[in-house]
């Protein structure tokens, strides 16, 4: 992952402290939602299997705690996690006194072999994260913009 530089962040966060704190934290969740939808869109992108289960599990979610907003992209499909990390080589026995069956055989265990790693949110979050960064950037402007306020552009170093 490259290092970016962005400009205009800390005028916005100090102009941010101006605000209401009810306004502030929708302007930040709402804002939040626009980076973390740049990056679901890319990790959907990235999903490697035809199955439409795990694309459409990718969600985003914003939480306001203790003054402190985030947003996340996440999977709550059980085997999401074996997909981006893979698995080990493992036994998988059948429950005491049961059979397992694959394609009409039947057996007390098997040796699974594993599976490999296929990552799709970590890639999606390190090639996004400049875009998503200018995203909440571009968002927190546009709602600001709204209330009839004005504020500096924000902007990747490079990018210009």
């Amino acid at each position: 992952m490259s290092e970016q530089h962005v400009k205009g962040l800390s005028e916005l966060n100090d102009f941010l402290q101006t605000l209401p704190v009810k306004l502030e934290k929708n302007i930040l969740r709402s804002a939040l939602r626009a980076g973390a939808k740049v990056t679901q869109q890319q990790a959907i992108a990235n999903v490697p299997f035809k199955s439409g289960d795990l694309k459409k599990s990718i969600k985003i979610g914003t939480r306001a705690r203790g003054g402190r907003v985030t947003a996340m992209v996440r999977t709550k499909l059980w085997y999401a996690k074996w997909v981006e990390y893979g698995t080990r080589a493992h036994n998988i026995a059948a429950k005491k006194g049961g059979w397992l069956s694959f394609g009409g055989i039947f057996a007390k265990e098997v040796m699974h072999p594993g599976a490999k790693p296929h990552p799709f949110l970590r890639p999606a979050l390190d090639a996004t994260a400049a875009a998503a960064v200018v995203a909440v950037g571009e968002k927190i402007k546009s709602r600001l913009t709204k209330e009839g306020l004005n504020v500096a552009d924000v902007m990747v170093e490079g990018d210009e």
